[in-house]
């Protein structure tokens, strides 16, 4: 398979105007105060279809022949994929049919239903996804669009990397990009190591699933739009010779970025999106210089996003979740609320517990949900009520 090169993305550029959008490049002041060097942030959340998907999906179903496209597309995904080419299949008036994971999230599948795509539900992720799409192509005769392993796409998702050498100032040391089929990444190295030689490359991967740093699979991760368990022949060999490091970051740093970025920048990230924000939070992107982060996408579900706010918030120590033996007799709960109020701490629940615990018999047992400012927080409100003579458990 022929390795796309620089005159393959800008061809695709030209397909692709009118069509993708040119995502804004942000500064971000709190990341630069947390982080110690300047920070951009380059928004592909806000794409067409919510993710950068649509410039490899387009490109490609725009050079596909008569015939294929009469066959129609077929084509697996986590979901933003799939989304992309429900798109572009639309647009093309040719049907499509998405075989995605039986747990993709519900937004990235009922948008490709949006689109007019016929949705097949398909293993538990990506690769079981594109084993039954294969076979659907084998008894249909159907266009397979792949993920990544087609020059096509590369050199559409190559676009972004366009965009950035225009838009990153002279002086712009790294861009960190998420890597899962490697698509995205290929395509911006071909891009900026032809354009901008002097910007370092680093591929971010989830901890859960991060072959190019060595590590099998070990189970889900919420950045689902990275899990593959292995990129194409065409995309590792890419990316091997073009990223200068590939880093990993784990769920928990994950949903910190994902809060973060929702709470001072005003942006919803998908956890694939916020991978190079978490490896940037975590100290492990290289070098001091200035750093862009691209936020891939954005298309997640309310539900997911609620259990990751709530995840993230109580990882960075927002939330704190306490165990409290009492005396079963008036009184008691309003002392530790006291002591809770003296600290500044918000009560978000409160639960009796009588049954089921290893407790006297006049004792109850009180799970508190509080609401503190960081980890330094929750930990002086735990030091204030065991100096008030409570014995305090923490959950979480």
């Amino acid at each position: 398979m022929r390795r796309p090169e620089l005159a393959d993305v800008q061809a695709a550029r030209e397909r692709l105007e009118g069509i993708s959008r040119v995502t804004p490049v942000f500064a971000s002041g709190t990341l630069e105060r947390l982080v110690g060097r300047t920070v951009s942030l380059k928004a592909e959340n806000l794409q067409l279809t919510g993710a950068f998907k649509i410039r490899g999906a387009y490109n490609t179903i725009v050079q596909l022949s008569a015939a294929e496209r009469e066959a129609g597309v077929v084509t697996a995904s986590a979901g933003n994929h799939g989304q992309a080419v429900a798109w572009a299949a639309r647009q093309a008036g040719i049907a499509a049919t998405i075989f995605v994971p039986e747990g993709a999230p519900m937004a990235k599948i009922e948008a490709a239903r949006g689109y007019g795509a016929s949705l097949e539900l398909a293993g538990e992720g990506f690769d079981e996804a594109v084993e039954a799409a294969r076979a659907h192509v084998a008894r249909t005769g159907a266009t397979f669009v792949h993920a990544f392993d087609d020059p096509r796409v590369v050199a559409g998702q190559g676009t972004l990397g366009l965009e950035l050498a225009e838009q990153l100032a002279p002086g712009a040391g790294t861009v960190v990009i998420p890597v899962g089929g490697g698509g995205l990444a290929a395509g911006i190295a071909i891009a900026l190591r032809a354009l901008r030689p002097e910007l370092a490359l680093v591929g971010v991967q989830a901890a859960a699933c991060a072959p190019l740093a060595g590590l099998a699979p070990t189970g889900p991760t919420i950045a689902d739009g990275i899990a593959v368990k292995q990129p194409a022949e065409l995309t590792a060999g890419i990316l091997r010779d073009l990223l200068d490091v590939v880093v990993v970051v784990d769920d928990a740093a994950i949903s910190r970025a994902m809060v973060l970025l929702l709470e001072r920048s005003k942006l919803v990230v998908e956890g694939a999106g916020a991978a190079p924000v978490a490896a940037l939070l975590g100290g492990l992107v290289p070098g001091e210089g200035p750093v862009c982060a691209v936020l891939a996408g954005g298309n997640i579900d309310a539900t997911t996003l609620m259990s990751v706010t709530r995840y993230g918030l109580t990882s960075s120590g927002r939330y704190l979740v306490v165990a409290i033996v009492i005396p079963d007799r008036p009184g008691q709960l309003a002392k530790i609320v006291q002591v809770i109020a003296g600290q500044r701490a918000n009560v978000l629940s409160v639960a009796h517990h009588r049954e089921g615990r290893n407790i006297g018999v006049l004792e109850t047992e009180a799970e508190l949900t509080l609401e503190t400012r960081d980890e330094e927080h929750s930990q002086a409100v735990i030091a204030a009520l065991g100096a008030a003579g409570f014995t305090v458990r923490r959950l979480r």
